[in-house]
């Protein structure tokens, strides 16, 4: 039974192949293979793909949180979060105006 990326499980290590040519041949095929996962997992753990994603998922959920599944504006959304952003900017500037 094949593992993840066709890899073999731990009992296949009696079948390994015996003849060092075929043997250098699965060594390599399994070095590339690792390879391949190392390149894989540091391409997704870069700073810039990081933020690329996050970003990315950002607008999922804000195009999912102001839209509709038909794609229209739920106004009623949009009008709530601006209406609570006029009332902290409002906080905000009274407060420093108390302050001074």
């Amino acid at each position: 039974m094949p593992e993840r990326n066709g890899a073999r499980p731990a009992t296949a290590a009696a079948a390994m192949p015996t003849d060092p040519a075929e043997l250098e041949r699965e060594i390599a095929v399994r070095r590339a293979r690792l390879a391949d996962t190392v390149n894989q997992l540091a391409a997704r753990t870069r700073p810039e793909e990081v933020a690329r994603r996050g970003l990315a998922d950002l607008r999922t959920r804000v195009d999912s949180a102001t839209r509709t599944p038909d794609g229209a504006l739920r106004t009623e959304r949009v009008a709530a979060v601006a209406a609570a952003a006029v009332l902290v900017l409002l906080l905000l500037v009274r407060r420093g105006r108390r302050h001074r």
